[in-house]
């Protein structure tokens, strides 16, 4: 039972890291129609930006969060703004070429600049942990968990009430009417994959402080986020969290009862059984 108890804890907690890192993925197709290939490969540059800021700067990963998703915005605005509003009329089909072209200029142009080697954030704190009576759990897990649900929530209540957040849910239901309203959609639409790269490059300094990285790691980091995003439904961020909470619970389950080498599998299982029973998400809202 300990070990049943240590098992869900290590889900949930890892859960909450997918659920950030699926949010940036469900933020841009949600508003912008697009399937952004390129997702994983943004996560792995975020946890490069956090790692060479500890290495060289000395600056503590998660202070150093506001930096990378900042350099992230910036490069997500510029690539939507400058490529993709190109395209945006398009058949969907082009932009997933464009994006996954994305996907591997990033990935060589990451293993040239940092090699093949796999990488850590270890910061001093790295190996400290705590216990609640049985259970044993990491001092950085946690904060990683608790940061991700915060930048989750946080999305949720910048989408419902700000300004520009009603501006980009009203510009993904209804394009032509929020254009009478005065907005301008190509700005928006290079925001939103901003935020969306913003909140990329801070699941990629989370990532990095639990588990190494390499500049190969994207293909399935996208994966996962798809899942994740498909299994929560697109229109709502909570939606986003349960889904990325099941599915760390699943593949725990899974690891314990089956073995490590099923975890994948269990995952892309439940996204199928998920899409031929509740084709909009668990959270999403059906017709």
């Amino acid at each position: 039972m300990d070990l049943l108890l240590q098992i869900l804890v290590n889900g949930i907690l890892q859960g909450g890291l997918y659920a950030i890192m699926a949010l940036g993925l469900a933020l841009v197709w949600g508003v912008l129609n697009i399937v952004n290939l390129a997702h994983g490969a943004f996560i792995m540059l975020g946890a490069y930006i956090s790692w060479h800021l500890f290495t060289y700067l000395h600056i503590d990963p998660f202070l150093g969060l506001p930096i990378t998703a900042c350099v992230m915005f910036c490069l997500g605005y510029a690539v939507q703004r400058g490529l993709l509003n190109l395209i945006a009329r398009a058949p969907m089909f082009n932009t997933l070429l464009i994006t996954f072209g994305l996907e591997v200029v990033l990935t060589y142009l990451a293993q040239l600049a940092f090699s093949a080697d796999f990488r850590t954030i270890n910061p001093s704190y790295a190996g400290a942990n705590f216990s609640i009576g049985p259970l044993t759990i990491p001092l950085v897990r946690l904060a990683a968990f608790g940061v991700a649900m915060v930048l989750t929530v946080g999305m949720w209540y910048f989408l419902l009430r700000s300004r520009l957040g009603r501006a980009i849910r009203a510009t993904a239901q209804n394009l032509v009417a929020a254009r009478l309203y005065g907005v301008e959609p190509r700005h928006l639409y290079a925001v939103t994959f901003g935020l969306g790269l913003a909140l990329a490059g801070a699941a990629g300094g989370l990532y990095g402080t639990v588990s190494q990285i390499n500049p190969y790691i994207g293909a399935s980091l996208t994966a996962k986020s798809f899942a994740i995003a498909i299994i929560g439904g697109l229109e709502n961020p909570l939606g986003v969290i349960v889904g990325g909470l099941f599915l760390g619970l699943v593949e725990s389950l899974t690891t314990l009862y089956v073995g490590p080498t099923f975890s994948d599998v269990a995952s892309f299982g439940v996204l199928v059984l998920v899409l031929i029973v509740r084709p909009s998400g668990l959270l999403g809202r059906t017709a």
